[in-house]
C-alpha cells in the first residue's frame, strides 16, 4: 500500500487545502514584491526630483480676504549647467493672491509675471535647485521680484505666496 496517499486532516499532516493556501500566499507575496520592485525601478530615480506643492509665505498682517490661486498658463522649462552636463528643469507655478481684485490684477499682468519668473529661475544653479533650502530661497526671491514689479505697475504688492505645484530636475 505504498502507492496510496492518506490525508489525515488534523492528525499531523497537512491536507491539500492547506497546501493550496500556502502556495497562494507565497504567490501573492511574490507578485507584491515584483510590483514594489517595478515601482522603484520606474518611478524612483536619483536624477529627478519632484515636489508636488511647496508653500512660501511673506510676513504680512493676517488678512480676511479670500485666497485665490492664479496658475501660470505654461510650466517654466529651462536648462541649467552642472559641470559639463546640461540639466533640464521644469517648474509649474501658481500664485496665491488675496481678494478678487488682486486676482484680476495678477491675471492682467501674467506676461510681466512670467518674464520676471523666467529671469529669477534662469539665475539659479543646479546645486541650488537640488537642495530644499535652495528651492525655498528661489521661491522667496521669486516672490520678492514679482512684488517689486507689481508695485512699480500697480502701486501695491499683489502676490501673497508663490507655490511650486510641480518641480522636475533631470
Amino acid at each position: 500500500m505504498p502507492d496510496e496517499q492518506i490525508s489525515l486532516d488534523g492528525e499531523g499532516t497537512p491536507s491539500n487545502s492547506k497546501k493550496k493556501l500556502i502556495i497562494i500566499i507565497v504567490a501573492v507575496l511574490l507578485v507584491l514584491g515584483a510590483g514594489v520592485a517595478a515601482y522603484v525601478f520606474f518611478f524612483a530615480s536619483d536624477d529627478s526630483e519632484v515636489a508636488t506643492e511647496v508653500v512660501v509665505e511673506i510676513k504680512q498682517p493676517e488678512q480676511t480676504l479670500s485666497a485665490n490661486y492664479v496658475a501660470m498658463p505654461r510650466p517654466f522649462v529651462f536648462n541649467v549647467m552642472e559641470g559639463k552636463r546640461d540639466r533640464l528643469v521644469q517648474i509649474k507655478v501658481q500664485l496665491m493672491v488675496r481678494g478678487n481684485e488682486n486676482a484680476t490684477l495678477a491675471k492682467k499682468h501674467i506676461p510681466l509675471l512670467e518674464g520676471t519668473l523666467v529671469s529669477v529661475f534662469s539665475a539659479a544653479t543646479a546645486a541650488q535647485l537640488r537642495s530644499p533650502e535652495g528651492k525655498e530661497a528661489l521661491r522667496k526671491s521669486a516672490l520678492v521680484a514679482i512684488n517689486e514689479e507689481t508695485k512699480k505697475r500697480e502701486g501695491k504688492e499683489i502676490v501673497h505666496t508663490v507655490l511650486f505645484t510641480g518641480f522636475v530636475l533631470q
